[in-house]
């Protein structure tokens, strides 16, 4: 590649639902396999060998969360209270690390629950945007300067949030398009014979 690459991370955490991260990653690296200048990484905030999703599937993760161009934020458990991104919430270091980063200029997208984060992050204080429809209730209650939206991708700039699960193959394919070209994301969605729905 000539120009350089968009660096993306997915960052993972116990109980991220699977299609949430995966499904992202497999759209944004069949763009990087077709000659869009980006790169992605599965990533975790600390150092793990393995990360154990929603239905139990483990992944061994890059490496660690860095300062990436564009930062995609899982969901999962929130909804059925099983850990995952309400636990992330809770804990805090999620939200501030997102928040730090879209500080510094990093564009900042959630699939699914991971909106909740983008929320509790600040990061949709002001902004229009949207999560999976069993949190997108929540997501008003809670944060009433958020331009709560239902609709499948909600793209604001430097953030941008989607609905639930399969949702996250629409916004990975709209940021190829935004990242490199609307071919390439037709080519991808035709690749892993997706009809997209674009924004």
């Amino acid at each position: 590649m000539s120009e350089t690459a968009t660096e993306i991370q997915i960052v993972l955490f116990d109980g991220f639902d699977e299609l949430d991260a995966i499904g992202p990653y497999e759209v944004l690296d069949n763009a990087a396999r077709l000659g869009a200048a980006l790169t992605v990484e599965l990533v975790t905030l600390a150092e793990t060998e393995t990360v154990t999703a929603n239905h139990g599937l483990c992944v061994e993760p890059d490496g660690t969360l860095a300062e990436p161009d564009v930062l995609i934020v899982p969901g999962g458990g929130w909804n059925d209270d099983h850990g995952g991104a309400r636990e992330q919430v809770a804990r805090g270091e999620l939200p501030e690390a997102v928040a730090e980063r879209h500080a510094d200029g990093t564009t900042v997208a959630s699939v699914c629950t991971g909106g909740m984060i983008l929320a509790h992050a600040g990061v949709l204080d002001g902004r229009p945007a949207t999560t999976h429809a069993g949190a997108i209730d929540e997501l008003g209650e809670s944060f009433s300067s958020v331009d709560v939206r239902d609709e499948r991708v909600v793209d604001s700039g430097s953030v941008l949030t989607c609905g639930g699960v399969t949702s996250g193959l629409d916004l990975s394919l709209h940021l190829v398009e935004r990242l490199a070209d609307e071919e390439t994301a037709n080519r991808v969605a035709t690749t892993i014979e997706y009809d997209r729905r674009t924004v």
